[in-house]
């Protein structure tokens, strides 16, 4: 069996729109929303460069081009299902991806089952995702974004 890792990063800093919806993990929350692209969900980013990192297809901007108008306001779980897709097309099954996050609020923990299952369902694989407090430290500590790495695992039989 061959086996793959990918690793992801992704970040984004609060939006100045008063009617962006704050989306993290493909759930969304209340308060104001990240500056992006699509729908600036850097969960669900993080967890789809590690996964095509993990495939050997390059990363998140190569397949959804913030510059194409055709993913402003994308479903970044949408863009996730697609790279798992893309992945089992070129032969690799997803074991997993776990992706760790990067924010004082608005807290993970009581909507954390919620974001795994849509993220899970998404990739057809499990998914875990952890919160982390910044301890006020640095660009993320002064509230100015939220940040999220993955790890995505891949094999081919």
């Amino acid at each position: 069996m061959q086996v793959r890792v990918g690793m992801g990063f992704d970040l984004h800093r609060w939006s100045d729109d008063p009617d962006r919806p704050l989306v993290l993990g493909g759930i969304r929350f209340d308060g104001r929303g990240l500056d992006g692209h699509s729908d600036a969900d850097p969960v669900a980013h993080a967890c789809t460069d590690a996964l095509l990192g993990a495939g050997g297809l390059g990363d998140l901007g190569q397949h959804f081009p913030d510059s194409d108008p055709a993913w402003a306001g994308a479903d970044s779980v949408g863009l996730l299902a697609e790279a798992a897709r893309l992945v089992r097309g070129a032969g690799w099954e997803p074991g997993n991806v776990d992706c760790s996050v990067v924010l004082d609020a608005p807290q993970l923990a009581p909507r954390k089952a919620e974001i795994e299952r849509r993220l899970s369902e998404a990739l057809g694989a499990p998914v875990t995702v952890t919160g982390r407090r910044t301890e006020g430290i640095g660009a993320l500590g002064r509230g100015e974004g939220v940040a999220a790495w993955a790890v995505a695992v891949v094999a081919r039989p």
